[in-house]
């Protein structure tokens, strides 16, 4: 399940032998009843294998061509039947894994929730939501649950394919725990929220192998299109049929419903589903799994993204970025200060200071020297911390409690101290003070780091029409510092669960689409209300519950691939559509031309292609229609590569790359089939 864990190719044999299999059991007319353009290709199949049986025995008609008119029917439904089966069967393969992690575990389930001592031991399978249950160390979480009590280190490589533990503890956002991951160390009380069989891991397998993917609106609205359009060609061939009569030009049945066959939009008929089941499965292969196609597809029409800044645009701690003197010392000095003063604190902040020390201003060597000092640790009362070494007392914290450390005002401190104070406060950082031996030593500079190459991100989606708002508990003048230095559009500053509630809600009345991620309780209603809601897999379970889609990583940034997997599903379906409207427009200038010329000899000047007869031609457009569908596989599969453009652009390529080409193929294809056909006197 894991991006770094292998994933089946495009041309996988055991996905393609097993997609041979099910695309013959596709053939039941029942399951192929959902595909209206297939449906009416399969029963013209029928019909004219039964006229082959016919001519065959009885006599009447042409048993080879219509022979090789019904082959080549029957091929056209196995390769669409085909094209969905590859599709279903590389999902399934990634589901292998996760059945894998799905075990009957063994249970303890506790008689009393409030004494760990008392417990039955039974199976997974028999768990009910609310039951109580603990999990020690070594034992599989038997299904999901949320924590109520203790923490844990959790092995979650089953689900994330990561190998790193997580660690899992009562309240918070990381109470959530998944069944078929283990734990690790200590134990933890678990109250179980989802029975078996209806576990995260269940659903997950079940939307991965496509057993529960419906269609989305925009797949159902083009089905119906092109019904309409199979209805319209039902119509026009028709008409051909009574033309012919009238004129004198015999066209037999089959001639018939093969060119209806050759008209309807048969190659986005074979293609559309497995363009849908493929969406979803580069999701999966990305590491998010999405409760339903309708939320991929929506994530191809967002109009705006909320993401939270910590983590998100920033690292999601503060970083030490700069060490600015107080009067009477030099910024070396302060490094070195600093970097004695942190060498014991483990805190993010810490580390990056000493890394700032050692990395800019070559005091690596003094790194070992913590331990022949004493380490005055960090505490919350005094809000300071440092080192006790030799004769030299240093200590760095807060500007007020390195202040009140000195026994002096704010007002006695120098004033270049207090304009680099008020400047880093000003630009959204947080100032920490540095003193030596009763005096100030000078400045650190601690500011929440924009990820290097967002900015850049920002402009592709604002290129492509996307809105980007950051969502923040910071003051105002911090959120517009860190705004401005990422490049986003808006910013929500001092953020409750209610403001991102009301923004989604007032944006959404505006027609947008809005997409956000979250992983914590507070969360869930945005994430709710969101159109592409998605929640982290260390998160919740209400935030897990409350949106559509869940990221295994637990990577907030990756809302904006999730955004570009959505308008690469609808930027395939709407190629490969327009490929195929084009596709059928050109045959029929293609054929008809060939058909009527001798009652006509007018058309014979719009028989470009110069096809030998009217059966070679016929037989000729049959054979592109179906191989078509396979040379298209891979594309439906793989999608038609992600470009950040606007509609405009898109719609003119589209048009000349897809458009175009949809016309000039069928020429060039049926042409040269021809060319072979006659050769090979087929007709």
């Amino acid at each position: 399940m894991s991006a770094k864990t292998h994933s089946p190719s495009l041309f996988d044999g055991a996905v393609l032998a097993r997609a041979a299999w099910d695309a013959l059991a596709k053939l039941d007319p029942r399951k192929l009843l959902r595909n209206p353009v297939i449906f009416v290709t399969e029963i013209v199949a029928a019909l004219v294998t039964a006229i082959f049986a016919r001519d065959l025995t009885v006599g009447g008609g042409d048993p080879a061509f219509s022979g090789q008119i019904a082959a080549w029917l029957w091929f056209t439904v196995l390769f669409a039947n085909f094209a969905e089966a590859v599709a279903e069967g590389r999902g399934r393969a990634q589901a292998d894994s996760l059945k894998r992690a799905r075990t009957d575990a063994v249970a303890k389930r506790l008689l009393d929730p409030g004494d760990r001592s008392l417990f039955e031991k039974v199976s997974a399978l028999a768990l009910q939501a609310g039951d109580v249950i603990l999990v020690e160390a070594g034992d599989v979480i038997p299904a999901d649950g949320e924590v109520i009590e203790g923490v844990a280190s959790v092995n979650e490589s089953a689900i994330t394919g990561e190998s790193a533990p997580v660690i899992r503890e009562s309240g918070g956002d990381r109470s959530a725990v998944t069944g078929g991951t283990t734990v690790l160390s200590d134990w933890i009380v678990v109250r179980i929220t989802a029975a078996a069989g209806s576990t995260f891991l269940d659903r997950m397998i079940a939307l991965v192998e496509g057993a529960a993917r419906q269609k989305t609106p925009n797949e159902i609205a083009l089905s119906i299109l092109l019904s309409g359009m199979t209805l319209v060609f039902l119509v026009a061939v028709v008409t051909l049929w009574g033309l012919a009569g009238y004129s004198g030009t015999t066209l037999s049945v089959t001639v018939l419903v093969a060119l209806l066959v050759t008209l309807i939009p048969t190659t986005i008929g074979g293609l559309l589903s497995a363009i849908g089941i493929a969406g979803m499965d580069r999701l999966v292969r990305f590491n998010v799994v999405a409760t339903s196609g309708r939320a991929v597809e929506a994530a191809g029409d967002v109009d705006t993204l909320l993401l939270d800044k910590t983590g998100t645009i920033t690292f999601g701690n503060r970083l030490a970025t700069a060490f600015i003197p107080a009067p009477g010392f030099t910024d070396a000095q302060v490094a070195e200060a600093a970097l004695f003063a942190s060498l014991a604190d483990e805190t993010p902040e810490g580390r990056s200071i000493v890394a700032l020390a050692s990395n800019h201003y070559g005091l690596k060597d003094l790194v070992g020297r913590a331990g022949a000092g004493m380490v005055v640790p960090f505490s919350a009362r005094t809000r300071l911390s440092g080192i006790d070494l030799g004769n030299r007392v240093i200590r760095k914290g807060a500007v007020d409690a390195v202040l009140k450390h000195l026994n002096t005002t704010s007002a006695a401190a120098p004033r270049a101290f207090h304009k680099a104070v008020d400047e880093i406060a000003r630009s959204g950082g947080t100032p920490l003070a540095v003193a030596e031996n009763g005096r100030l030593v000078g400045v650190i500079h601690l500011k929440d780091v924009v990820k290097p190459a967002i900015k850049e991100r920002f402009d592709a989606l604002r290129a492509m029409g996307i809105k980007t708002v950051m969502v923040t508990g910071d003051n105002p003048v911090t959120a517009a510092a860190i705004a401005s230095e990422a490049g986003v559009d808006d910013f929500i500053a001092e953020a409750t669960p209610e403001d991102k509630l009301a923004y989604i809600r007032a944006e959404q009345a505006k027609g947008r689409l809005i997409a956000m991620c979250g992983d914590g309780t507070n969360d869930a209603p945005a994430l709710a209300q969101a159109d592409v809601g998605v929640a982290m897999q260390t998160g919740t379970q209400a935030a897990r519950e409350a949106g559509n889609m869940v990221d295994l990583d637990s990577d907030p940034t990756k809302l904006i691939e999730v955004v570009e997997i959505g308008k690469q599903l609808l930027m395939t379906r709407g190629s490969l559509t327009t490929f195929s409207i084009a596709n059928d427009v050109a045959k029929y200038f293609a054929i008809v031309p060939a058909l009527f010329a001798a009652t006509y000899p007018e058309l014979q000047a719009l028989n470009v292609m110069g096809l030998a007869t009217p059966q070679s031609a016929i037989l000729s457009a049959v054979i592109f229609n179906a191989l078509i569908i396979v040379a298209l596989i891979p594309l439906a599969l793989k999608g038609v590569a992600y470009r950040p453009v606007g509609a405009a652009a898109l719609l003119r390529r589209n048009l000349l790359v897809y458009g175009l080409g949809g016309f000039v193929v069928p020429f060039l294809g049926i042409k040269l089939i021809d060319l072979a056909v006659a050769a090979l006197g087929f007709a």
